[in-house]
């Protein structure tokens, strides 16, 4: 059987570490969250960042909209926040028409890293915020011992929150993975997964990734969380640990992960602007 790759643990360690650092700042980093409708899911994650905030020193507000408002009222609140916050974050979903929104937020407070301009400068290597999840990966992987240098990881999911940003950190230099980056249009995919010495599922869809598809002590990173009749489930089906030699679980893998890059990146703001 697989070992566990505790994400918990390896959060709270990286937790301490910035707790550190606010400790020693003047003032405490600012991140507002905006919350637009009652997306259950959201409410649970905003939560969870609530939490972490608290623990690390960070001064976190939420902005509770109703899913009426308008995108002139939505950019308004956005340009008045940019002036005083050191992180500021859209908490996802949002109605279509008002996605344009995003944009507006300036790119060193843009701690989600989804800002196209951050994007732009991690395909060119240039240092700026980088995604949560892709960056809780990254953490993930070097403290439980696995360097990634060298290594072929295969990354299944393109999305630009997760898989295209993580192919692009793998394979920069300092890091020097060899990446094959899959997805719905992939063909052979089982044969692509069998080669990997690190792979990584981010797709969305409960138990994707089987048994047959892993190579013998292959390092297994599941991103997926899908509620199902059974509770939440990873893109992993559990027989893979059978055969991987480390696997993160769901829940308490990636997702503390992804929370505590999101204090990192604000810290990093607030110290930086």
């Amino acid at each position: 059987m697989s070992k566990i790759i505790d994400g918990k643990k390896i959060a709270k360690e990286i937790e301490t570490e910035l707790t550190n650092q606010v400790s020693l700042m003047s003032v405490p980093p600012k991140l507002s969250v905006v919350q637009i409708g009652d997306d259950p899911a959201s409410a649970s994650y905003i939560k969870a960042k609530a939490n972490a905030a608290s623990r690390v020193g960070i001064k976190l507000t939420h902005h509770h909209l109703s899913k009426e408002i308008n995108i002139n009222e939505l950019e308004k609140l956005v340009d008045k926040l940019n002036k005083t916050e050191d992180g500021l974050i859209i908490q996802l979903p949002i109605p279509k028409s008002l996605e344009s929104v995003l944009e507006r937020i300036k790119p060193e407070n843009d701690v989600d890293g989804f800002h196209s301009e951050n994007l732009g400068k991690l395909v060119q290597g240039i240092h700026g915020m980088v995604p949560c999840t892709p960056a809780g990966i990254i953490e993930l992987l070097y403290r439980s011992g696995n360097d990634p240098e060298g290594k072929h990881v295969v990354v299944v999911g393109r999305s630009t929150i997760v898989g295209t940003p993580l192919s692009l950190l793998l394979s920069q230099k300092g890091v020097d993975a060899t990446v094959t980056l899959c997805h719905s249009r992939t063909k052979s995919l089982h044969e692509h997964c069998k080669q990997a010495d690190i792979l990584v599922a981010a797709v969305g869809k409960a138990n994707m990734i089987t048994k047959d598809m892993v190579k013998p002590g292959a390092v297994i990173i599941d991103v997926g969380v899908n509620r199902t009749s059974e509770g939440l489930v990873g893109d992993v089906s559990h027989d893979v640990r059978e055969v991987a030699s480390q696997i993160t679980p769901v829940p308490g893998g990636v997702g503390p992960m992804t929370v505590v890059m999101l204090m990192s990146n604000t810290v990093k703001s607030a110290l930086e602007n």
